[in-house]
């Protein structure tokens, strides 16, 4: 994960990210053998193998653990949520600030420049809907630009918009000669061929 590779990053550990090979503490043979000085654990029910291989080469182990986790061949657990990626980012974070602290490099008196969502990792198809969520909401919430040069065309006339200036408010709009009370008077007087139900 993202967050185990950022904390070797920091802390110049070797990160053995992905699926656990069998043999890697314990046969020498192999080419990918390897004797730490501490192993750090995110999950110990899955990487169960390695736990097992750590105590045959007497390795300690640090283990985030849940309250679900087996703490058989664990020396220290630190109780955490290690189910989340954010949870686990974070602690990746403050352990690899820890350590810092430890070897002297970072002052406990300043703040670490490194931000936690760094360590976070992000799905690109996720970022993508993201985006792509956000210009949908921006494009439905966004007031639309109004077309302001038609009216400009025609200045600041507005007599020349309606009948002119001394027309009056109560008077009935023009255009259209639709008679709209036409149908219904036609209808109650029994004109114009129209259907009595």
């Amino acid at each position: 994960s993202r967050a185990v590779l950022k904390f070797s990053q920091y802390t110049g550990a070797n990160a053995m990210a992905g699926r656990w090979m069998p043999g890697t503490l314990t046969n020498q043979i192999t080419t990918k053998y390897l004797e730490p000085r501490l192993l750090i654990v995110t999950d110990p029910r899955t990487d169960s193998q390695a736990l097992k291989e750590a105590s045959y080469a007497n390795i300690p182990v640090l283990a985030l653990c849940d309250t679900d986790s087996p703490l058989e061949n664990v020396d220290i657990a630190i109780p955490a949520n290690n189910k989340g990626k954010e949870s686990i980012a974070l602690l990746y974070w403050l352990l690899a600030r820890e350590v810092q602290y430890l070897r002297g490099t970072l002052n406990r008196a300043t703040g670490w420049e490194v931000m936690v969502d760094s360590f976070f990792w992000r799905d690109p198809e996720e970022l993508m809907q993201k985006d792509e969520e956000a210009e949908v909401q921006e494009q439905w919430t966004a007031p639309k630009a109004e077309d302001w040069s038609a009216q400009q065309a025609g200045g600041d006339n507005w007599e020349a918009v309606g009948a002119g200036a001394n027309a009056s408010w109560d008077a009935p709009a023009g255009g259209g000669g639709d008679d709209w009370s036409a149908p219904a008077a036609a209808a109650a007087t029994g004109e114009a061929g129209g259907n009595n139900w």
